[in-house]
């Protein structure tokens, strides 16, 4: 039998651990989900609409186990009800993916309504779920617990019309930067993902127009940030992937 030992560094499994993914009934999420639900960890997920939960949780069960809960995070009990309900029925948290997003216009295209809503959905709980998390995280045995965030290029591609949304995702990466310092001395792995264009219901092209994109490859598929994911997950304790950007082959701009 060959010897790789020198040749690879050890994967930790992934069998066994726990995880809440939010955003995880559609897109990247449902992706992550199921990918994590098939490699042993018990998952519980989020989203807005019961009928795309139902329809997720039908997958995951297929390849592994997991439940969840519809739910608007941009309410202000949301996150302690999510988390709650998921430590419940995980029995603890090793990894947290907090990916719950929407999309957004251009700061003058946008009612105050719309405007506060994005920012309730896309920062101001994309904080409090890391806050939740890290009041949850299980840190008691010598393998650190994991909170990936996942974010987007957009924070790079500073288009008129992505005033908000690539402000929100700027923000994130800061966040992302300095919580990783924060976090990494209490045994705890902060990791940002930042997706390039990725067919999903957030994008405005028609299902059909996404895949021709896909086949292009001028558009990622969600299962391609889930194996960047796992990619993450599978890192020795020592390490821990500060950023990682996935983007399309052929994509000019986002």
């Amino acid at each position: 039998m060959i010897d790789r030992a020198d040749a690879h560094t050890a994967m930790p499994p992934l069998t066994g651990k726990r995880a809440i993914i939010t955003g995880g009934t559609t897109g990247i999420g449902r992706a992550i989900a199921v990918l994590l639900a098939s490699e042993g960890v018990k998952v519980f997920i989020c989203g807005r609409d019961p009928a795309h939960l139902d329809d997720a949780l039908a997958r995951i069960r297929e390849v592994g186990d997991g439940d969840g809960l519809a739910i608007d995070l941009a309410d202000a009990d949301a996150i302690p009800k999510l988390f709650d309900s998921a430590t419940d029925y995980l029995g603890g948290l090793d990894i947290a993916v907090i990916n719950a997003a929407i999309a957004a216009e251009g700061l003058s295209e946008m009612s105050e309504a719309d405007l506060r809503y994005a920012i309730a959905t896309n920062f101001t709980a994309y904080l409090m779920s890391a806050h939740a998390a890290v009041e949850r995280l299980d840190r008691s045995n010598e393998k650190a617990a994991d909170i990936v965030l996942i974010g987007s290029m957009s924070a790079h591609v500073l288009g008129a019309s992505s005033t908000v949304y690539a402000g929100i995702k700027y923000g994130i990466q800061g966040f992302a930067e300095a919580f990783r310092r924060e976090m990494g001395v209490k045994n705890v792995r902060v990791s940002l993902v930042e997706p390039g264009l990725t067919g999903s219901d957030m994008q405005t092209d028609p299902p059909e127009k996404q895949r021709e994109k896909i086949a292009k490859e001028e558009s990622l598929r969600a299962e391609d940030i889930a194996v960047g994911v796992h990619y993450i997950l599978t890192q020795p304790n020592r390490a821990v992937v500060q950023q990682l950007t996935i983007s399309p082959r052929m994509q000019e701009d986002e």
